[in-house]
């Protein structure tokens, strides 16, 4: 489904325009539309770990500064490491509390191969210890793809093939925005519900698995 296809699946089911009017706000229709709809993708992006809000980032950290910027999209970690500069192999970095790392690294001039990490501020990680040599690190984080509603093109990964949970997730953003009927809302609650478990199944279970190692799922037959 892409971005067209869904702003008149919205109008068509909520069966309203949504002209701007006096009690919206002063919000045209396209904004109140794509709010909607971005809304749904936040939800749905914080509600399973799919494969596509999951990227990576290279850097070299900065000898003799225990700080590491973050990407400006980072949202959590997935995983953060380290390249050993003689071996060429990847360290991975365990994650701690700051005060972890300014107890067991106390001066700043403390200088080594960062084995631990913390999220010092929102935009910044500390190492410990201090690197004493500009390594290469590898920063695999989740964070929230292009929205639908600006990607050019009018198409995403999310809209392509989760199509009725972005939809349902949709309506239920339009339907609180005009205070809609009660039964209505736990149609799409029940409908987004089901789409849901639908993109956790695939995000959290099959993406996560093969049938080399795993078993296959089976119905007894009657």
């Amino acid at each position: 489904m892409d971005y067209d296809l869904l702003v008149r699946t919205i109008k068509g089911y909520s069966e309203t325009d949504f002209p701007q009017a006096a009690g919206d706000g002063g919000m045209p229709t396209t904004e109140q539309v794509n709010t909607f709809i971005q809304q749904a993708e936040q939800r749905i992006y914080d509600s399973a770990q799919l494969l596509v809000a999951r990227q990576n980032k290279t850097a070299n950290v900065t000898a003799s500064s225990p700080y590491l910027t973050a990407p400006l999209d980072w949202l959590s970690t997935f995983s953060l490491a380290i390249q050993d500069p003689v071996s060429g192999n990847y360290e991975f970095l365990l994650q701690k509390d700051v005060n972890f790392i300014r107890e067991c690294y106390p001066p700043p001039n403390s200088l080594g191969k960062p084995t631990h990490y913390a999220l010092f501020d929102q935009n910044t990680f500390l190492l410990g210890p201090t690197p004493d040599f500009p390594y290469f690190v590898e920063l695999h984080y989740f964070y929230r793809p292009q929205s639908i509603t600006t990607v050019v093109g009018g198409h995403t990964w999310l809209g392509d093939n989760f199509d009725a949970a972005l939809l349902y997730g949709s309506l239920l953003e339009a339907h609180a925005f005009l205070k809609g009927e009660e039964d209505v809302l736990k149609n799409y609650q029940g409908r987004y519900g089901e789409a849901l478990a639908m993109v956790k199944q695939y995000a959290e279970g099959k993406s996560r698995q093969d049938m080399y190692r795993t078993e296959q799922v089976r119905y007894p037959v009657r």
